[in-house]
């Protein structure tokens, strides 16, 4: 199964235009978040991805809410937009969280969520699903420009816990378009750009 997997496009348009070409040439198709900018132009960007005609797993970043996503995705069955619940296409099972985690420093506009929070939302994902967050686990992919890392300890707990066969996460800019590992599981920071990925089952 061919994955094209992003993160953090951000209403551009010339990425949305690349990530809808290459989507014909895979199987299904990750967004982990920050479709938009502070909650602005969302439906105009989820407008111009419903080109593409793969199934797609979507969650939202901390630039719009997974109600404002879903909303804006509705007219596109094809696109599951998941927060603390999974979904399976093709007899691979996702599983999703979006938001900030931990709290960012961003202010109110920024849609976050507490490690104890994040906790409960993924108590409930399945072992060796592909597992979908905005952000990053805590020590990998998650060192900011400034040299701090933010990832979550909680999101790191789980991909230990359940052994994904893949996390797909994003929010970290600099570490965009990156693939690293925790234990046996890969871990991608998938970026505007986009990452092609073969999963094969365990």
């Amino acid at each position: 199964m061919k994955l094209l997997c992003f993160s953090d496009i951000h209403n551009n348009a010339r990425a949305i235009d690349s990530l809808v070409e290459r989507s014909a040439h895979v199987d299904i198709v990750i967004g982990a978040g920050d479709f938009c900018l502070t909650h602005e132009g969302l439906e105009n960007t989820i407008a111009q991805l419903s080109a593409i005609n793969k199934p797609a797993v979507f969650v939202a970043g901390n630039s719009e809410t997974g109600e404002e996503l879903a909303a804006a995705c509705q007219p596109w069955p094809h696109f599951h937009v998941l927060h603390g619940n999974a979904t399976t296409i093709d007899g691979v099972t996702f599983y999703g969280v979006g938001g900030g985690i931990p709290v960012t420093p961003f202010g109110s506009w920024s849609w976050d969520f507490t490690e104890q929070q994040a906790r409960a939302l993924l108590e409930n994902c399945p072992p060796h699903a592909v597992l979908v967050t905005h952000s990053p686990p805590k020590g990998c992919l998650d060192i900011t420009s400034r040299g701090l890392s933010v990832g979550s300890e909680v999101i790191r707990e789980v991909i230990c816990a359940k052994q994904p066969q893949l996390e797909v996460c994003g929010h970290i800019h600099e570490s965009s378009g990156q693939l690293s590992w925790i234990n046996s599981t890969p871990v991608i920071n998938a970026g505007p750009t986009g990452l092609e990925y073969d999963l094969i089952a365990p």
